[in-house]
């Protein structure tokens, strides 16, 4: 399935965001490997992990097929991409 440029930055938004939930939950709960959690801290910060991870590995996979449809450099699309999320 080939991405437009805009479903691209609205792909990298949502990635961001769900980096910055983990980020956010990082500074409250503390370092996932040094500190006792609660089982929903556990589940809350998990479930976040994830959804970045799935996020970011799809916008990737993204990045490279319309990269290669377009014809272009694929860190030349990132670049781009990154500018207009923000």
């Amino acid at each position: 399935m080939s991405h437009t440029f805009e479903e691209l930055v609205a792909l990298q938004r949502a990635a961001d965001e769900a980096h910055t939930r983990v980020e956010q939950l990082r500074r409250t709960y503390g370092p996932p490997a040094q500190e006792r959690w609660t089982g929903l801290q556990s589940e809350t910060y998990e479930t976040a992990w994830r959804a970045w991870r799935d996020l970011a590995r799809d916008l990737q996979a993204a990045l490279s097929e319309y990269a290669n449809v377009e014809r272009r450099p694929r860190a030349e699309v990132e670049a781009e991409v990154e500018r207009a999320a923000r």
